[in-house]
């Protein structure tokens, strides 16, 4: 398995029957970056934030591009609740719509 940060992991406590505490490390709950369709971007310059932000390929760039022409939205990165926070903010700064959404477990 591979190894964590601690800032990736939750933990709770649990009294075993002999009265001992021990420490339960779960993966801390993911979230998403779910990027929206608008009438104002540019195809072109969504798959180039895409590529500049994220570092996508420009394959996939253009598919998760795509995506989000077509169906109106599409997740375009899962990870962490702060890395995300601060990639929905930078997708504002690129003036792109995009809000984040926890992931189910």
């Amino acid at each position: 398995m591979a190894q964590r940060d601690e800032a990736e992991l939750g933990s709770a406590t649990r009294l075993s029957p002999e009265g001992e505490v021990a420490v339960l490390r779960s993966p801390a709950p993911r979230w998403h970056v779910v990027v929206w369709d608008d009438p104002v971007n540019l195809m072109t310059y969504v798959e180039f934030v895409f590529r500049r932000h994220f570092g996508y390929g420009a394959d996939h760039a253009r598919q998760l591009m795509l995506r989000v022409h077509n169906e109106g939205k599409t997740i375009v990165f899962t990870g962490s609740r702060e890395r995300v926070e601060a990639d929905v903010q930078a997708m504002h700064q690129f003036g792109l719509q995009a809000t984040m959404q926890r992931a189910e477990q």
